[in-house]
């Protein structure tokens, strides 16, 4: 028997999605987390599923470990060597700030304190012409002095390197040379700013390629921890990790580009969601993940994922966050989840999230020591949730400790513990509203235009009243186990490589035709290059865009490429592609000349993809509730609400609102105002009556 496998590590639980490649049949399992030992929460996920780890021909992974480590300031100590002048570019960022008027603005603190930053004689020129090479003493002195100060890690970020690296790559042997002479124990991990990203923007350039120093003495050790303990379990599969950009890389590649893992987790679910709205026949959707820490949201069009060229970490309304150049799914999060915590301002005022109970303690209900409210406890509170089926049961979580805890928040506003509750819960859900408003309605769309495919172990209790809230028509909770869809999203993503190159031009000028033809083959055999290098023999899918702008504009739009050879009626096609786009993003066009500003190239290797298999009740069978319990809705007070299990619920099933529907990896719920319907492959379809 060949197996597939995926296993998604969270911040409070770790899941497991394995499907037999000749039958389709599906199994899963979860566990919770073990920060302090992964290899531990793997052993305990595996066991659970009963899976042999040596039947595993594949294994897909996705991981929070470096947003995390960003975000935590828990990485390795990075040195910077740049170009003689260039010491403060760090420091200096950009002078056009997003919000001009912000007055609450405060500019990012560097990764990199400016004693740890040291600069080399070389220059570049901005047509990729070589001024002058690097000289060796001063930087055989700069990496002196940055191993005497204990460095993990070096970032080699060269001005204008983007167009030819070669000073880069002489820098990084030149290196490696000193690393044998020197008698220093540690030798630091190295890595030059021109292998992650060949496009413009010093800054943003230098600054992933420090992020990515930061990261990989981390991230190194916990997949060569990770891959030890799956060849312990017997595990001789392929290892793939998810990247940031929907695709999926060998371990070894994500080793030496963690920073393209930064959206590891999420994204994976938002590429599940993509194959759940194909299904359904919904061609916008918005894929809404609802955590154990956070609740994560992408808008996809017409069944198009969205990519984002600004993403940054850390960025919000007041801070413009730390700039990472590296092809990243649109995606965006809020920290809103099972274990955010209800906490109380100077002003007194109720506030839920960012603050987390994690894996460890905890919400207080767990009985792990937390004593402090969460979103969880005030769900056990409100009885949406089941104290005998937390898990399927295999948690026990303890109501009375729950109760304790919210009493505080209770005391402080003198209402009840059930007052309390759903003050933390639609606080929540406020919140969660928001994220959506976000990334549909302040970008043009409109959210009553959109289903809402929800998952994740809170997903499905948030989703109806966010999608009350926002006019959402329709609801889709997956057939496969909401709770570990993202694992399973794992399955169903493909090999994906994309490389980009900048090259800032007219259009229409007479070269045009043979400067893309050199320049796209040379990125498409670059491509073809890493899948080699990887061990990857299958058939590579080119897909090409290119970044375009009209003359005189600082901001480009992407637009599709077609294949093959370019000559004067391609470059034609292709400005025609770009007006049009233009037209349909901003509703007008220029007579301007078009102005060319990025290549990209994207290899896809397709790989076989599972669709739900799982014993379903007689189509048509009518669905009995399992009993009832009161749940305490608002205004009306608790109310009796029938309670069903999912997986007694066959194909065709109508059911009418209020109800709660149960399964192991998450609780369901269907206000009075909503129908539930049950579809062949066994999705969930929620809609308003």
């Amino acid at each position: 028997m060949a197996v597939r496998g995926a296993i998604d590590i969270g911040g409070g639980f770790v899941d497991l999605v394995a499907v037999d490649e000749q039958t389709s049949e599906m199994v899963w399992s979860k566990a919770r987390t073990t920060p302090d030992d992964l290899s531990r929460c793997v052993q305990d996920v595996f066991d659970l599923s009963h899976v042999n780890a040596a039947a595993v021909s594949q294994l897909l992974h996705g991981q929070t470990l470096v947003i995390n480590t960003i975000l935590e300031r828990s990485g390795a100590k990075v040195g910077l060597i740049t170009t003689k002048g260039f010491r403060d570019i760090l420091a200096l960022q950009r002078g056009n700030r997003r919000d001009i008027f912000n007055l609450r603005y405060r500019k990012p603190e560097p990764f990199v304190p400016r004693h740890l930053r040291r600069e080399v004689d070389e220059r570049t020129l901005a047509d990729g012409t070589l001024e002058r090479p690097v000289d060796a003493k001063s930087l055989r002195d700069a990496y002196r002095a940055l191993l005497e100060e204990n460095v993990e890690g070096i970032a080699i970020s060269f001005l204008n390197s983007y167009t030819n690296p070669a000073n880069e790559a002489c820098a990084r042997e030149l290196i490696r040379g000193f690393s044998r002479e020197m008698e220093f124990q540690r030798v630091p991990f190295i890595c030059i700013s021109s292998d992650l990203s060949r496009e413009w923007r010093e800054y943003e350039r230098t600054n992933t390629c420090v992020l990515n120093a930061y990261v990989m003495p981390l991230v190194d050790r916990y997949l060569r921890k990770l891959t030890s303990e799956f060849r312990r379990l017997g595990m001789q599969g392929t290892l793939y990790m998810m990247l940031s950009g929907g695709g999926v890389a060998t371990f070894d590649y994500a080793a030496k580009f963690p920073i393209e893992t930064v959206e590891s987790g999420p994204v994976a679910g938002v590429v599940g969601a993509l194959a759940v709205a194909e299904w359904v026949g919904a061609r916008n959707i918005i894929a809404m993940d609802g955590g154990s820490t956070t609740t994560k949201a992408s808008l996809v069009h017409d069944l198009e994922m969205k990519f984002t060229t600004q993403y940054a970490v850390e960025r919000d309304e007041y801070r413009p966050g730390y700039p990472i150049k590296v092809p990243v799914v649109d995606i965006n999060e809020i920290g809103i989840g099972g274990g955010s915590i209800a906490w109380l301002d100077d002003l007194g005022t109720l506030k839920v999230g960012p603050l987390n109970a994690a894996a460890d303690p905890g919400p207080a209900c767990y009985g792990l020591g937390g004593t402090r409210p969460t979103l969880t406890d005030a769900y056990l509170q409100a009885g949406f949730l089941n104290p005998a089926y937390f898990l399927g049961g295999a948690l026990r979580v303890h109501p009375d400790l729950a109760q304790r805890a919210l009493s505080s928040l209770a005391d402080h506003f003198q209402i009840s513990l059930d007052e309390a509750a759903l003050a933390v819960l639609r606080i929540a859900n406020d919140n969660a509203a928001q994220l959506l408003r976000l990334i549909s309605v302040q970008r043009g769309y409109d959210p009553r235009d959109f289903t809402l495919v929800a998952y994740g172990g809170s997903g499905p209790m948030i989703a109806p009243f966010i999608a009350e809230e926002l006019e959402i028509p329709r609801i889709v909770i997956p057939a496969v186990p909401p709770g570990n869809f993202s694992a399973w999203g794992l399955l169903m993503s493909d090999l994906r490589h994309t490389l980009v190159q900048t090259l800032v031009r007219r259009i229409d000028v007479r070269d045009s035709a043979s400067l893309l033809n050199a320049h796209y083959g040379v990125l498409e055999e670059s491509v073809r290059g890493l899948y080699r290098e990887e061990g990857i023999a299958q058939p590579v899918e080119l897909e090409r865009t290119a970044d375009f702008r009209y003359s005189g504009q600082e901001h480009t739009i992407t637009v599709p490429v077609i294949p093959g050879t370019f000559g004067e009626k391609e470059v034609g096609e292709l400005i025609s592609t770009f007006n049009d786009h233009h037209q349909r993003e901003y509703g007008f066009c220029l007579e301007s000349p078009a102005e060319l500003v990025n290549l990209r190239v994207t290899g896809v290797v397709r790989m076989g993809k599972p669709t739900p298999k799982a014993p379903l009740p007689t189509p048509g069978a009518p669905a009995s509730p399992i009993g009832e319990r009161p749940v305490y809705w608002g205004d009306q007070g608790r109310q009796a609400t029938p309670i069903y299990r999912r997986e007694q619920l066959a194909p065709r099933a109508r059911l009418s609102g209020p109800l709660i529907i149960e399964e192991p990896t998450t609780t369901i719920v269907v206000p009075a105002a909503f129908m539930a319907v049950v579809d062949e492959l066994g999705n969930l379809i929620v809609e308003r009556k």
